[in-house]
């Protein structure tokens, strides 16, 4: 039974280190998506009393408010950040915060209060907002060149975009500024705020879930190909980075351990 343990262990340990773990389907992507929260969750409190998480939208929504419930956390120690925002009001059907608020918050699956969310300033200008988030973030990483948040939850779009960084759009270039904002987005609404290359690649775990055969072809360009699409520059400096596809989205990847 030991020698079992042992080696199961051990086989986790070279999976979780792999930068590309493709799976059956998206229930599998969302199990493996929730223990790699859970286990980093956990790591971060016992370290610091504080879980410091970025979120993106997209179907990524569906799969925490699918997996998170069947985590074990303390989740009074989360505190959640938005990787970008699209500069809308908070009930608008596009507004990343208003998803989250009312698939978590409002139905209370799990224990989360709204004021864990560090959500952007409503009724200013995307320029204005994007100014006033970086101040939020400076509050929580005080002192701080660039903030090291613990974990990125990551989209990616049919373009191979990341947060708001589109393909071949001036932000991509961006390497003062903690968020940036744009007006300009080639995916409506146009104007949001984004997290910057220089923080996102600061974060000590990024991760990219990432399901359906129409994601198949992009992240061939991405993984395979190494193509210069906004996904390929998530390179974490001193940090760890997953892909968790399922068998569709990982169709032409070859992930051999």
């Amino acid at each position: 039974v030991v020698h079992f343990h042992f080696i199961f262990r051990f086989y986790l340990k070279i999976e979780l280190s792999m930068p590309v773990i493709v799976l059956e389907n998206k229930d599998e992507v969302i199990q493996k998506l929730c223990a790699l929260i859970e286990t980093t969750a956990i790591n971060s409190i016992k370290e610091k009393e504080v879980f410091n998480i970025g979120l993106s939208g997209g179907s990524l929504a569906s799969f925490l408010t699918t997996g998170l419930p069947k985590i074990k956390t303390d989740f009074s120690k989360w505190r959640i950040f938005f990787c970008d925002e699209r500069v809308v009001p908070v009930d608008d059907p596009d507004s990343t915060f208003g998803l989250y608020k009312s698939k978590l918050v409002d139905s209370k699956v799990i224990d989360l209060k709204e004021d864990q969310f560090i959500t952007i300033k409503q009724g200013i200008s995307a320029e204005e907002a994007a100014s006033d988030y970086a101040q939020q973030i400076r509050k929580y990483f005080p002192n701080s060149t660039l903030p090291k948040f613990d974990m990125l939850l990551l989209g990616m779009g049919p373009d191979g975009h990341t947060c708001s960084l589109f393909p071949g759009h001036s932000l991509l270039n961006e390497r003062t500024k903690w968020v940036a904002f744009l007006t300009d987005s080639p995916k409506p609404p146009p104007s949001r705020i984004t997290l910057t290359f220089p923080v996102i690649n600061n974060a000590k775990v990024c991760v990219f879930a990432v399901c359906g055969k129409e994601k198949a072809e992009v992240v061939k360009r991405i993984l395979t190909d190494k193509e210069d699409l906004p996904s390929t520059r998530v390179n974490p400096s001193s940090g760890d980075l997953y892909w968790i596809l399922d068998k569709e989205a990982g169709l032409h990847v070859n992930t051999k351990l």
